[in-house]
């Protein structure tokens, strides 16, 4: 068989009609004095040709080491967690598009103690780390507040500390769940929410909270539990709380798959959603609109989250930007799993 011929910058500068200059510009994406027209040019010549440019050759002319890091919890089938998975997928897509490699890591108690995370830039072995999934008590990022390497927490923030994040606003998704359900005359609510030590769903009970007590509404503590963020946690605290109060009408909770454990942890303890017991979400995941009922839920934009937290990632690498503090919108996704009070 034929070695498959293997071609260089000055096949493409020929091929396009550009200087070596150009298209070295242009392949290393520092080409923002270039006019549009000629970058097409450029690329279309190295794509007809099948260009494979050297990574190495890269990171030995930009000192970059064209890898992003991905630090993600250590949980069962983490990989395959659909909100771990919108996440990863969007990083991944973002930092593929922009010729980047992205490399995970799960952040278990030894690699925490080895200072592994430490190691991942003092090596060269990449250029920025994405934390993925973080808790109040993960101490090992205070490593990361000088911001002399760069990374940035996703989806989540930790107030206490001076570091990047890009996230939703939890505090929002909580007020308009309870605001909805509010309207549609409930005044008997369950809260299912996920891991206290985890500052998103605190935010996401702050806002429920407020929005419950601005219409003179305290839940008690036997109207909250744990959910734990799993289906089955959704499940057995539906149960729970209709044990503990049977005159409960509505349930928020957390994160989408809490609710769709509700949905049938409610159907067990011989309730109907909604005709009984309403039920509000949060994530809008996919799964979410094909649930009996369809569920209603707070749309919180991971994927988005996911892509700009890695664009973002890279401005930081760059030096052009010095921080990135972001808190995206979210939005009411309203289906059949709310009705109004009866």
């Amino acid at each position: 068989m034929a070695k498959r011929k293997a071609f260089r910058i000055r096949d493409i500068a020929r091929e396009s009609g550009a200087s070596l200059t150009t298209v070295s510009l242009v392949l290393n994406q520092r080409d923002e004095r270039i006019s549009e027209s000629t970058r097409q040019r450029v690329l279309a010549a190295a794509q007809r040709l099948g260009y494979q440019p050297s990574r190495l050759a890269q990171g030995l002319q930009s000192q970059k080491t064209g890898i992003l890091a991905v630090l993600v919890p250590e949980l069962q089938h983490v990989f395959a967690d659909v909100y771990f998975g919108e996440l990863l997928s969007a990083i991944h897509d973002h930092a593929s598009a922009v010729n980047y490699k992205v490399l995970l890591e799960v952040a278990h108690p030894d690699f925490v103690s080895q200072a592994k995370h430490i190691e991942l830039f003092d090596r060269d072995y990449v250029d920025g780390v994405l934390c993925i999934g973080v808790t109040n008590k993960d101490d090992y990022l205070v490593d990361f507040e000088d911001r002399s390497r760069p990374a940035i927490i996703v989806n989540n923030h930790l107030p206490a500390r001076k570091l990047n994040f890009v996230r939703c606003d939890y505090e929002e998704a909580g007020r308009l769940a309870a605001q909805y359900l509010l309207g549609l005359g409930h005044r008997r609510f369950g809260l299912i929410h996920g891991a206290p030590e985890v500052q998103t769903s605190l935010d996401w009970r702050a806002g429920v909270l407020m929005a419950l007590a601005a219409a003179g509404i305290g839940p008690t503590p036997d109207h909250l539990a744990d959910g734990l963020y799993t289906e089955e946690g959704g499940f057995d605290a539906a149960i729970e709380l209709l044990r503990r109060d049977p005159a409960i009408t509505a349930i928020l909770t957390g994160n989408d798959k809490m609710a769709i454990g509700a949905l049938r942890g409610i159907k067990k303890s011989g309730r109907g959603v909604p005709l009984d017991v309403s039920v509000v979400g949060c994530d809008g995941i996919h799964l979410s609109a094909f649930t009996d009922p369809a569920l209603t839920t707070v749309h919180t934009p991971l994927y988005d989250i996911g892509r700009e937290a890695c664009r973002l990632l890279l401005d930081l690498v760059d030096n052009r930007i010095d921080r990135a503090e972001v808190v995206r919108p979210v939005s009411l996704t309203v289906r059949e799993s709310a009705a109004p009070a009866t």
